[in-house]
């Protein structure tokens, strides 16, 4: 079977590439296998991104469910699983914080139109381009920006005003209201997230997070735990998606978040070739880079018509979806579904999960999100620690888009100064 090489610049969904080769009943098992899979993965993850984000959780299954199903259906990878990403709490929470939901979901929409349009005009090629150095710089930069945003809820504390938004005065912040700690909540919290590292290491085919989640949640209830959950603080989740709605667009708001949808964009379409590149390295197979970032356009369009937040390709997910045997991205599209059916039968349940539990699923997704091995070997280099400090340390201070400016200009300015690539590739 081809690997895909020869069409990759072509603008076709591989949903129907697979259809013209021929779907048979074998491959729907493993397809439905590896959907199960990745929904019991996702259904907790996409909850924990959206409180993280500043959202209320269900929205982060309404851009599981719809984005997810649009990304498979249209995109450029056989195994890309579309949804919430970790990696984007601190845009989506400095927007919601900044512009409310409306001028997210707007935000959102936007970003959508534009990558959609990036891969229209075979931009998807370039974005591959950006130094390995930026990449590591951000990625570590992330991670640590959302471990520090999750130690509030993690450890139950309690802040005289509102938590800040930069990290290192969220840190100065966080320390001064050590002392209104709550052992329930920190006990929780360390719990889920040694209970996910051991499944992980022992049982790494079994749904740690899940398991985890459901057994703080059970702790919390059975023992009147004085803890915040879900249901405290956000009275629940639906049984269902909103009906589609168009977010309330005139030109004076389009201008106030377009610094915003740019850097959604720029962020959704960088992490979500990453993703299908990690993918492609674990099958042999290439992706369409092209038609991948028209489809995670359309799917953000679709996520922000349904409430949703910012959808990119998630590469733990999609990771997950190729070890449980995926074959085509259909198993992308039933992920979607199981996740919906999860949400209608299960819907009261979340009500019991405690944020502290939630926490811990995102210190160990930005523990695993963090490069470090290839951050230690990239300051082995004069030329590439450059680069990675500028991006992780402005990241940091400012913002994501801040820090990949500056790390592209510095890696730019380093080519041209050194007459040629000097820098650390991937895996060097």
């Amino acid at each position: 079977m081809p690997n895909g090489l020869s069409t990759s610049r072509l603008y076709l969904p591989k949903l129907i590439t697979v259809w013209k080769e021929g779907y048979t009943l074998a491959r729907l098992r493993r397809d439905v296998l590896a959907a199960l899979t990745v929904a019991i993965v996702a259904l907790p993850l996409s909850m924990a991104i959206a409180v993280a984000s500043g959202v209320p959780p269900e929205r982060g299954l309404y851009t599981a469910i719809i984005g997810g199903a649009v990304v498979s259906a249209l995109g450029g990878s056989r195994y890309q699983i579309g949804g919430p990403a970790g990696a984007f709490i601190v845009l989506v929470a400095a927007t919601v914080a900044r512009f409310g939901v409306e001028g997210l979901l707007l935000t959102v929409l936007l970003s959508g139109t534009f990558l959609a349009l990036l891969g229209i005009f075979r931009v998807g090629s370039l974005i591959r381009h950006i130094p390995h150095a930026v990449t590591v710089g951000f990625t570590c930069g992330i991670a640590a920006t959302i471990a520090a945003s999750q130690l509030k809820d993690f450890a139950g504390l309690t802040l005289q005003s509102k938590e800040p938004g930069p990290f290192f005065p969220k840190l100065a912040a966080l320390f001064h209201a050590l002392s209104s700690l709550t052992p329930a909540a920190l006990l929780l919290g360390t719990m889920t997230t040694l209970v996910i590292v051991v499944f992980a290491r022992r049982k790494p085919t079994w749904p740690g997070m899940l398991m985890a989640v459901a057994l703080a949640s059970l702790l919390a209830w059975s023992f009147h735990l004085p803890v915040e959950t879900i249901g405290t603080r956000f009275g629940g989740i639906p049984h269902g998606l909103l009906a589609p709605r168009l977010p309330m667009v005139t030109w004076q708001a389009v201008l106030v978040v377009l610094p915003n949808a740019l850097s959604f964009t720029l962020l959704g379409g960088i992490e979500s070739l990453l993703s299908a590149k990690v993918a492609d390295g674990m099958t042999g197979r290439f992706h369409r880079s092209n038609m991948e970032l028209v489809a995670q356009g359309f799917a953000n369009i679709a996520s922000a018509l349904f409430g949703g937040i910012s959808v990119t390709g998630t590469i733990a997910r999609t990771a997950t979806n190729i070890r449980a045997g995926a074959q085509t991205p259909l198993s992308g599209i039933l992920h979607s579904a199981f996740l919906l059916l999860f949400m209608m039968v299960a819907a009261p349940l979340a009500s019991y999960i405690p944020l502290a539990a939630l926490a811990g699923v995102l210190m160990v997704v930005s523990w695993n999100m963090a490069e470090k091995d290839e951050f230690q070997r990239l300051l082995l280099s004069w030329q590439s620690a450059i680069v990675l400090l500028a991006t992780f340390v402005l990241t940091l201070v400012y913002d994501l888009t801040t820090g990949i400016v500056a790390g592209c200009l510095s890696a730019g300015l380093l080519y041209f100064t050194l007459g040629g690539p000097r820098l650390p590739e991937e895996g060097a």
